[in-house]
């Protein structure tokens, strides 16, 4: 069964070009050129991806995401963005979004970034139905488990969207060894494209953050300057 997909977009031409384009793939995908009419269907029915412009009549793309992160924390999200606009990329990603591109885009690059994150939210299915009996890291107070996509810090569990999570549990699989950006994107994103890189300082400032909410000096994600980042085993 094609998985399924929600385009909210304004621009009604804009939304049937990515239509056109991912149904070859073949996906399902649904249409949506309102923010407040996008909540009530993203919560009524799942879908395996959203795609989200953020300048949208009714409820901007950003309280849509911010709305739907609050009831489905694990919900993929890729949000389309102007190019000229930095802080709306910026808070998209604060707020929980998987990945951003900006306009205009190229439709093979959107191609890609959706197969990149349904491939995540595949696997994602697969460790929770079938969880690996090497799926628990247990480092110090931390314990991260792959299969049910569940952090406890300090027996505090953390709430993680699932890119959160996965770079979290990749970093802790190679504690103590640097990772660029550029290595990050291509690890945990599943691409490596030029100029997004801010996706990953966006999410490693998110999961400093909640962090620190439970362990106020921890230092588990540790900045390598010039060079990335790493995983302290010794927090």
């Amino acid at each position: 069964m094609p998985d399924s997909i929600l385009v909210v977009e304004d621009d009604e031409d804009i939304a049937e070009l990515i239509k056109v384009h991912l149904e070859d793939f073949p996906l399902e995908v649904a249409l949506c050129h309102n923010g407040n009419q996008a909540i009530e269907m993203a919560l009524g029915t799942d879908y395996a991806l959203l795609i989200l412009d953020i300048n949208l009549p009714g409820c901007n793309g950003l309280d849509v995401c911010r709305k739907i992160r609050e009831q489905k924390p694990e919900q993929a999200i890729l949000m389309l963005t102007s190019r000229t606009s930095e802080i709306d990329r910026i808070v998209g990603l604060e707020l929980g979004a998987d990945d951003y591109m900006t306009k205009p885009f190229s439709i093979r690059e959107l191609q890609a970034r959706v197969h990149a994150l349904l491939r995540r939210v595949h696997l994602l299915d697969n460790h929770q139905k079938n969880t690996p009996q090497n799926s628990v890291i247990h480092i110090g107070n931390f314990i991260i488990d792959q299969g049910t996509h569940q952090v406890l810090l300090d027996k505090h569990m953390l709430d993680l969207t699932s890119t959160e999570f996965d770079l979290l549990y990749f970093m802790a699989k190679h504690p103590n060894q640097v990772f660029s950006r550029a290595q990050l994107l291509d690890k945990v994103w599943g691409y490596h494209h030029s100029g997004y890189e801010h996706t990953v300082n966006s999410h490693i400032n998110r999961l400093r953050k909640k962090l620190s909410s439970v362990q106020q000096d921890s230092s588990f994600i540790q900045t390598v300057f010039g060079v990335g980042y790493k995983f302290n085993a010794e927090g």
